[in-house]
C-alpha cells in the first residue's frame, strides 16, 4: 500500500468544516484512513497518524478556530 499524501488529511478537514482538538483529529484520521494508514509529503514518508499531525502542525498548516483548529484551502500547496 503507498502512503497516502498529507494533503489528503487537509481535504478531510476542509471537508468535516468543524475545528479539532489534537484527539480528535487522530480519531476522524483513523476513521477516514484506517489504523494502520501512512501518510506521505514532499519532504517525508512512512508517518503515522500521530507523525502527520505533527508535521502539519509543524508546516503552520493549522488555523486557530474555538478552542481547537481547522485549516485553510490557501494552506494547501499545490503539487
Amino acid at each position: 500500500m503507498s502512503d497516502i499524501h498529507a494533503h489528503e488529511v487537509m481535504h478531510m478537514m476542509l471537508e468535516q468544516d468543524g475545528g479539532f482538538s489534537r484527539d480528535l483529529l487522530a480519531k476522524a484520521i483513523t476513521d477516514r484512513f484506517g489504523a494502520d494508514a501512512r501518510f506521505c509529503s514532499c519532504s517525508a514518508a512512512g508517518m503515522d497518524v500521530h507523525a502527520v499531525i505533527d508535521f502539519l502542525e509543524s508546516r503552520g498548516k493549522f488555523v486557530a478556530r474555538g478552542d481547537g483548529f481547522s485549516t485553510s484551502q490557501d494552506k494547501i500547496c499545490d503539487h
